[in-house]
């Protein structure tokens, strides 16, 4: 049991990335939480200005790899670029504090108002699709500035929102490009393939889907995040579930601490809706190395098994938002598609083409129409007066669709 292990604990020096994302956090925390416990959320914006300040004094302390650094008990999480951790902590301190120096920093940066597609220039995250992760930040920093009230312009408001919905546009792409409909593609990198935590990537794009969504009002969006989900409960290459106690090939031996009975039957069994970190082709443990061979698709590179920690562990970094789109996707799941009156042939026209169509439909030469679109005067019935209708409309006898 952990109380029981008696191995030592390591404690980490200090480093700048480390240091602002403390105070980014904190920002974020005492607005949070200024309504319930004023205290409390004064303490946090304290620290965060603190740590905000240590960070500019000391901007190059980096978290380095060096071989043996990792050390027992995780990795070394190495970041020598901090440009995007400065970015977001300053996005987060200037929207709760106001203040002008925060606003300037911001607007200097060469992150201002950015949400990647794909990520690039910056430490291990280069050439991944994908928006945010531990050792890449600045995209958690435009998702403030575009979600809540700021002194910001309203037109730079606009452009934060615009980028995100345009990274979001870049993964819908991906989608119509895959047999799996799924966001993220192989890494353009000399390693190529899928990194530690895909899913976690996935994840991660269906949150700024999610905000794309709530920002434009398109359902296109919300049809993403169910693509994505739809591969993380089984639409894949391996007809696997990496969500334990969901799908007929549910995860069951994730890598864990504590739910791991595959290792001891003194320990517990996962609870349902943990999620593990799913194909990864870097192939960076000896039990995956020995159970897959290197020559398979990176989309099959996981192993079911508690001691493949770089493919199946559950961590927090990837069930966080796993909850967040599970949440959204269950209070959205009744999302209908925009209807373009008149569009009878869904070609995104209206025209003379949708009148033919449609005079088909009601003379029941042809059942293929969007009967949605066909609808033009709302009565819920399609005949010849929708026929009528079009048909003005079409010879700009009328203006506006629907017409009554």
């Amino acid at each position: 049991m952990p109380h029981e292990d008696e191995q030592p604990r390591y404690l980490r020096p200090v480093s700048t990335a480390a240091t602002l994302n403390f105070a980014a956090t904190l920002a974020q925390s005492a607005r949070l939480w200024k309504d319930l416990d004023p205290t409390f959320a004064a303490q946090c914006l304290e620290k965060a200005e603190i740590a905000w300040k240590a960070a500019l004094k000391h901007p190059e302390i980096y978290a380095e790899y060096t071989p043996g650094s990792g050390g027992p008990g995780g990795g070394p999480y190495n970041d020598n670029y901090t440009g995007d951790e400065f970015y977001w902590a300053a996005c987060e301190l200037y929207v709760t504090t106001g203040k002008s120096e925060y606003k300037d920093y911001l607007m200097n940066s060469p992150h201002y108002l950015e949400m990647p597609a794909k990520m690039s220039g910056i430490n291990e995250d280069d050439g991944l699709w994908g928006c945010f992760t531990w050792g890449t930040t600045q995209g958690l920093g435009t998702i403030t500035l575009a979600l809540v009230e700021n002194g910001l312009p309203s037109t730079e408001i606009q452009k934060a929102r615009s980028n995100i919905s345009k990274a979001a546009d870049a993964w819908l792409a991906n989608i119509e490009d895959q047999g799996y409909r799924l966001p993220i593609k192989q890494a353009e990198t000399e390693q190529g393939g899928y990194p530690w935590g895909s899913n976690s990537f996935i994840l991660n794009q269906m949150i700024v889907m999610a905000y794309a969504h709530d920002f434009t009002g398109n359902s296109k969006y919300v049809d993403g995040m169910q693509d994505g989900m739809s591969y993380l409960l089984g639409r894949n290459a391996l007809d696997q579930s990496y969500v334990t106690g969901y799908g007929e090939r549910a995860l069951q031996n994730p890598h864990d601490r504590f739910w791991t009975p595959q290792t001891s039957k003194k320990f517990p069994a996962p609870p349902p809706g943990m999620i593990a970190g799913g194909p990864n082709s870097r192939f960076e443990d000896p039990t995956i190395i020995a159970a897959v061979n290197k020559t398979i698709p990176p989309q099959k590179c996981y192993f079911d098994h508690t001691d493949s920690w770089s493919t199946n562990e559950i961590t927090v970094n990837w069930n966080a938002p796993f909850a967040w789109v599970t949440a959204y996707l269950d209070e959205n799941q009744s999302v209908k598609p925009p209807v373009t009156y008149g569009d009878c042939n869904g070609d995104g026209k209206v025209n003379s083409t949708d009148v033919t169509a449609l005079r088909r439909y009601v003379l029941k030469m042809n059942m293929d129409i969007k009967v949605e679109n066909a609808d033009v005067n709302e009565d819920g019935k399609i005949n010849s007066t929708d026929f009528a209708i079009l048909k003005r409309y079409v010879l700009k006898e009328i203006s506006t669709l629907p017409y009554k």
